[in-house]
């Protein structure tokens, strides 16, 4: 019997290109093609050294926060819970997207399974949403703590910590659910070509021959109105802590007390700044070359997780001792 060729159990022709999409003809595809990134195929390699160097740094960065805390007993406070919240989601965000990425870029591994694309997308948007609501927690930790802090440990109490975790865990998670759902029931007709490194929700949606407005309208929805509300939040907390700051005798005293601020600060602009580019142009199509959207929404979901325990390991003061004197302690 003469073997069907890869191209057709896959359902479209090699080489890959773009132009396949308009040609190939097949229906709810059970496998999905990456690109990488169309138009630097030759330059994977090169490309894949700074994204590997930088999960490397997030993994091991991620778990010295997660030991340091557990073994720091002094570390024992909410702001330090929702640092580990932080550290998780960060891992888990990373992971879902790298080693496929690497696989694209070192083995030409393009396939991936519908399921799996599905699997995923969710884990993507639970988890960037997770992210943002941590944020929102930990800047209603800093209120607490500068504008109200005689009674910060009775406010935020480890059963409060608790709930809080809960909610934004199950917030995430029920954002997140419409987003496979939706591209789950939708026809593909046109190509299983998709010109990314990982499953984005709009690139998939794209490949759908039908009416999708909904899957874009929630999308909008959920950038605008679900982190748009995390960002007000954000900056409301930040409003009264530095009315409170600029309040303060001494120069010094608000130096002092604006740099607690500082390390989230950083967070902050390092997850929305790329979060809000990405999203945007991912939607409007600004005038920007495809490769820089792919390599910007790469960038989106790997510095934050790079960042985060860089940021905190280097200003503060607690986990950069409990480090010294964890190495310290091995060297003697």
């Amino acid at each position: 019997m003469q073997e069907t060729p890869f191209s057709l159990r896959v359902g479209h022709r090699l080489p890959y290109s773009m132009s396949d999409s308009n040609t190939t003809d097949f229906t709810n595809p059970s496998t999905f093609i990456l690109l990488g990134i169309p138009g630097l195929e030759a330059a994977h390699v090169w490309i894949s050294i700074p994204f590997c160097t930088m999960y490397i740094i997030a993994i091991l960065g991620n778990f010295t926060i997660l030991f340091v805390v557990k073994k720091e007993l002094s570390l024992r406070a909410p702001m330090y819970y929702f640092l580990c919240m932080l550290a998780i989601t960060d891992l888990v965000l990373s992971t879902s997207t790298v080693p496929k990425m690497l696989s694209i870029f070192w083995f030409n591994s393009r396939e991936i399974d519908f399921s799996a694309c599905l699997t995923q997308m969710y884990f993507i948007h639970c988890f960037t949403v997770m992210e943002s609501g941590i944020l929102v927690a930990m800047a209603l930790d800093r209120y607490v703590a500068i504008c109200d802090p005689l009674r910060h440990s009775v406010i935020l109490t480890n059963p409060v910590v608790v709930k809080i975790g809960l909610a934004v865990v199950l917030r995430s998670s029920i954002l997140a659910l419409p987003y496979p759902l939706l591209t789950r029931q939708w026809p593909y007709c046109k190509s299983n070509i998709i010109p990314d490194t990982y499953c984005t929700h709009i690139a998939v949606v794209k490949l759908a021959c039908a009416d999708t407005h909904i899957s874009s309208y929630y999308g909008l929805f959920v950038l605008f109105c679900v982190r748009g509300l995390d960002v007000f939040f954000i900056a409301l907390s930040y409003t009264q802590i530095l009315r409170t700051i600029f309040s303060l005798p001494t120069k010094d005293a608000r130096l002092k007390t604006l740099g607690t601020c500082g390390s989230h600060l950083c967070s902050i602009f390092a997850f929305y700044i790329p979060s809000l580019f990405s999203s945007l142009a991912y939607r409007f199509g600004l005038n920007v070359a495809l490769h820089f959207h792919i390599l910007t929404g790469n960038v989106y979901l790997l510095v934050p997780p790079t960042l985060n325990p860089i940021i905190y390991g280097v200003r503060t003061k607690q986990i950069r001792d409990r480090l010294l004197r964890l190495f310290t302690h091995k060297e003697n």
